[in-house]
């Protein structure tokens, strides 16, 4: 239900599956990720406290980037901090996929919808597209 795809040493992608289910709160990054994710099972009636954070100045080395999977089927391919291929997952509606600023890109697999959430401020030139390896020449050697 939750997969962690690492290569040497770097977390590439979480993905948290539509039927993840467990008590209470578990988050599935380290303290100190740039972003965070987490999962939270209340009972009514449960209080969180009104809080708020405070703003604190950051640098950004990395963007990282959440895909919520409202609806449809995708296939998301990964590269490692080589910019090689590494794997490939199939998302589905309920799907949840934590990309941690390495090399991905998409295949709409059937219509979907998608939410994405990332760290801003969004910066155009800062996206590259990236002169990689095919994943079937990738795949062959």
């Amino acid at each position: 239900m939750i997969e962690k795809i690492d290569r040497n040493g770097f977390t590439l992608a979480i993905i948290l599956r539509s039927g993840f289910k467990t008590d209470g709160v578990k988050f599935f990054t380290s303290s100190d990720a740039p972003q965070q994710m987490g999962y939270m099972n209340r009972l009514k009636g449960h209080v969180i406290n009104v809080h708020k954070h405070d703003q604190i100045d950051t640098i950004i080395t990395r963007t990282y980037e959440t895909l919520i999977v409202r609806s449809g089927t995708i296939n998301v391919s990964l590269y490692d901090q080589q910019d090689n291929f590494a794997e490939e997952r199939i998302l589905q509606q309920g799907d949840i996929i934590l990309l941690s600023g390495y090399g991905h890109g998409f295949e709409i697999l059937e219509d979907a919808e998608l939410i994405e959430i990332k760290q801003g401020p969004f910066i155009a030139d800062h996206k590259v597209t990236m002169n990689v390896q095919s994943k079937t020449t990738a795949n062959e050697s």
